[in-house]
């Protein structure tokens, strides 16, 4: 995924200043595509540049307001083409995972407090996706477009859970290791 594709969905749900494109990526889109202030400021000039998005019109003088984007045709054809277009799931790569193989030669310390921290962290991230859950799809809301985001929330929900019980298991491994003297050095 891309940053000007994140943003382009984004803008097509609602028109929006890059103030508050930063404040919903912090939000929603933010969970699973971050982007910094400036980041996304930098891609709306280069939309805005190759014709996908526009500022839209003020009543307001320029200086001192803040401009508002809307996606232009060209920037609706290029999210739909990008949707479709097919995409390889990418590798796993998470330094903990190689932390965890790196102390099978060099040893464990430090490794068992980190795996909980991770844990705490990772608890903390999934109740925060089950109320948003909670609070933004009740029974009953099922439209195409709310199924489709609810989705996208089950794979962050489902990606938490994966984590916290991956986590749980390491921590008995761990304790197994420790208590039957097997603990790399």
């Amino acid at each position: 995924m891309s940053l000007p594709h994140a943003i382009l969905t984004a803008l097509l749900e609602k028109p929006s200043s890059g103030l508050e494109l930063t404040r919903r990526f912090d939000r929603s889109i933010g969970y699973f595509w971050s982007a910094t202030h400036q980041q996304i400021y930098r891609e709306l000039g280069k939309l805005e540049q190759s014709g996908h998005i526009r500022a839209l019109p003020s009543e307001r003088p320029a200086q001192g307001r803040r401009k508002e984007y809307e996606v232009l045709p060209e920037g609706r054809a290029e999210l739909a083409r990008w949707t479709a277009a097919p995409q390889d799931p990418r590798p796993l790569r998470d330094p903990l995972l190689l932390r965890l193989r790196a102390a099978a030669v060099v040893g464990t310390d430090g490794i068992a407090s980190d795996l909980r921290r991770h844990l705490d962290l990772h608890r903390g991230q999934l109740a925060t996706y089950r109320t948003i859950e909670k609070k933004d799809f009740p029974p009953g809301r099922d439209t195409p477009e709310d199924r489709l985001r609810h989705l996208v929330l089950r794979a962050g929900i489902d990606l938490e859970t994966f984590w916290v019980q991956w986590l749980d298991h390491a921590l008995t491994e761990f304790d197994d290791l420790s208590t039957d003297g097997t603990a790399p050095v």
